[in-house]
């Protein structure tokens, strides 16, 4: 018996969601989805441009990196269209309801993953706190019912790939 990735994603997504929800997870997955908002991000990269000797570099490469990620995110997320679980999925119901239709790529992953992997460039010593909490993000959206898993995958890799290029554009 073979399966398809698509049956996979729904596989995983529907144990994820029924895993957050007989252990009451749901609350909690909502304040670790609002972590992702991308304000926080903006009042921390200040913060540490005003208070840290490596904080123009965090700066630089965090605005950088988000120039890159979040056309590419638009562009993504409207041409591929695919609809989140909670719209798409028959007989579904999410408590939680997303600014718009689209799941894929999920942009609070690729925002968290942006996020940490400047970390990782200018505070590796950090980078496993700032990964596991960009993982727990992601992991949010698929128990909130509004991604799927590979949603989440493609997110993580647009918001690594979008660091990785500015690296290498401003070294």
């Amino acid at each position: 018996m073979k399966i398809s990735i698509s049956q996979l994603d729904k596989y995983v997504f529907y144990w994820i969601v029924q895993f957050s929800r007989e252990n009451t997870l749901n609350q909690a997955a909502k304040r670790v989805s609002a972590t992702g908002d991308g304000h926080y991000y903006v009042y921390l990269s200040v913060a540490l441009l005003f208070f840290h000797p490596n904080g123009q570099h965090f700066f630089n490469l965090v605005l950088g990196s988000f120039l890159v990620e979040f056309p590419l995110y638009l562009l993504l997320k409207n041409s591929i269209r695919r609809h989140r679980p909670c719209h798409a999925l028959a007989g579904f119901e999410s408590s939680f309801e997303p600014s718009d239709k689209f799941s894929l790529p999920s942009g609070h992953t690729a925002g968290a993953f942006v996020f940490a992997s400047v970390v990782n460039v200018v505070f590796p010593t950090l980078a496993p706190i700032a990964f596991a909490w960009a993982c727990f993000v992601g992991s949010s959206r698929i128990a909130l019912g509004v991604h799927y898993p590979l949603d989440i995958i493609a997110g993580a890799g647009l918001g690594m790939g979008s660091v990785l290029l500015v690296e290498q554009l401003m070294s």
